[in-house]
């Protein structure tokens, strides 16, 4: 049984990713119309680096998807915030803000997408493997739509102008 005990591992793990998922969607919304949300953008960049963190923290035995797939978001999530917070998003550190931000959302969804097709019994039987066109199908249409969020972003996002830096 799929526990969401905030006191385990799996549970604080677990968390982390909603409240990644749910802040990114705001973020991105506020990003396609070239606005920054700072309060969406620091609780998103905080869990989300939390999450990929967390993730290294479970028992393994060599390098799994889920490792090459947390240190692409780490380093994403790197790159966002030295965009947002060390550069202030002047010149291309705007557009590069976008572009991290968004793929890093996405890499949560494909995820969350990966768990559910484990996890979800229906899903489960539809592709015990994840090898099977169900899971690509899903899988390559959120890739499409996210290709074009982050395209959009980059563009709506990246025509803006730089924030002040902090005193």
């Amino acid at each position: 049984m799929f526990v969401l005990d905030p006191t385990t591992l799996v549970g604080f793990h677990t968390w982390l990713s909603i409240i990644a998922i749910v802040a990114g969607i705001p973020m991105t919304a506020a990003l396609l119309k070239g606005h920054l949300s700072q309060r969406w953008n620091g609780i998103f960049l905080s869990t989300a680096i939390a999450t990929s963190a967390t993730g290294y923290a479970f028992p393994f035995s060599g390098v799994l998807p889920s490792h090459i797939v947390g240190a692409i978001s780490l380093m994403l999530l790197v790159i966002a915030a030295v965009a947002l917070y060390g550069k202030g998003l002047r010149g291309a550190w705007r557009r590069t803000y976008a572009i991290t931000a968004v793929l890093s959302f996405y890499l949560l969804i494909f995820v969350l997408i990966a768990q559910l097709f484990l996890k979800v019994t229906v899903l489960h039987d539809m592709a015990p493997t994840q090898s099977e066109p169900p899971f690509a199908i899903v899988q390559g249409i959120v890739l499409a739509i996210f290709l074009a969020l982050t395209v959009l972003a980059a563009r709506r996002f990246g025509n803006g102008v730089a924030l002040a830096r902090p005193a």
